[in-house]
């Protein structure tokens, strides 16, 4: 049952035969067990027919024992936060469920995460650009149905432009989104800054999806900033071992071994994102370029460092007190004073 539901929740449409197929269960199987998650309140549509199949209708009532009301906007609202790189490393997965929350929603809980949304200021996590999470959420759901999507861009000292894309994935790069999508009317993979899109619509029209020519959506995204250049190519050394570090940090940037150590060199505009990385590493390490990343660590140093000095207590000291750091006279220490 759980199986069939996540299925259901990750498609806009299945059809019998591949449900079957999947579960592993004969077709009579699957309309008994159709029929029991209606029981429980999920709305699914059947058509009948040799082609037919089920969909999970969006905007219903949120299934009995699921979530209450309240429970349901908390979920979104922290999915949200999470969403915005509150939590390095969940930022995807926090989409992905954010888009099965609000799909199923009833338009009254909609309505009060809109409200919410209208009267809160948000501040991206580590000075990014903030993300509108209903622009993440069609986008998202576009991407899981495979749907013909639209919407305005915005690139960088370029004028706007109107692009209708097939959407293929959102990855989440350091501070930033990127959809990775192929340009119909350019006939060519792209990936978006997320931040740079505005007005994205669904058009309902289904696209068979094309395969990616890259290892995966991350890798298209590093590779597309890469041939693009960006101000600052980061090159630091590290004692810590290439597993630890990649396995924090490999996402944004590229790691090498290099003897018990290992080399991490990243592209970036912005030398704040590098910085908090290399805060966070429990390593010893020598930046190797660029200087303008050298003068930024050593000034973080000398405020972290007059940051850690103890505050002398202030006013008179009492008379019988002893001066910081030696024994009073006659307290016994055995050694007599020079």
């Amino acid at each position: 049952m759980l199986r069939l539901l996540s299925l259901l929740q990750t498609h806009r449409y299945w059809p019998g035969a591949d449900l079957s197929e999947r579960l592993e269960v004969s077709p009579r199987t699957l309309r008994r067990d159709i029929d029991r998650l209606r029981e429980l309140g999920y709305a699914v549509d059947a058509v009948r027919g040799v082609s037919g199949g089920y969909q999970l209708r969006a905007g219903g009532a949120l299934p009995p024992l699921l979530l209450e009301d309240d429970e349901a906007v908390a979920i979104a609202v922290g999915l949200h936060t999470v969403a915005s790189g509150a939590v390095a490393g969940l930022e995807e997965t926090s989409v992905q469920a954010l888009t099965k929350v609000i799909a199923l929603m009833p338009p009254r809980l909609r309505r009060r995460m809109d409200a919410l949304r209208s009267q809160t200021d948000g501040v991206a996590w580590g000075g990014g650009p903030v993300i509108d999470a209903r622009v993440l959420t069609v986008l998202a759901q576009a991407c899981r149905d495979d749907e013909l999507l639209t919407f305005g861009y915005q690139a960088r000292d370029k004028e706007p432009t109107h692009r209708r894309v097939e959407p293929h994935r959102l990855v989440s790069l350091g501070r930033r989104w990127y959809l990775v999508a192929y340009d119909r009317d350019r006939q060519d993979w792209r990936s978006f800054r997320v931040d740079r899109i505005s007005v994205p619509e669904a058009t309902e029209v289904r696209f068979r999806p094309r395969e990616l020519p890259a290892e995966d959506a991350p890798a298209f995204v590093r590779a597309g900033i890469k041939a693009v250049g960006q101000r600052y190519v980061v090159r630091v050394r590290l004692t810590a071992g290439a597993d630890g570090v990649e396995a924090y940090v490999g996402r944004w940037a590229t790691i090498e071994p290099d003897g018990s150590g290992c080399v991490m060199t990243m592209q970036t505009d912005t030398l704040d994102w590098p910085l908090m990385v290399l805060a966070h590493l429990d390593s010893e390490f020598t930046v190797e370029s660029p200087p303008e990343l050298v003068d930024l660590v050593a000034g973080a140093a000398a405020r972290f460092g007059r940051a850690s000095v103890r505050p002398q207590p202030s006013g008179p000291r009492p008379p019988d007190a002893a001066p910081t750091g030696r024994s009073p006279r006659g307290s016994g220490s055995g050694r007599p004073r020079r």
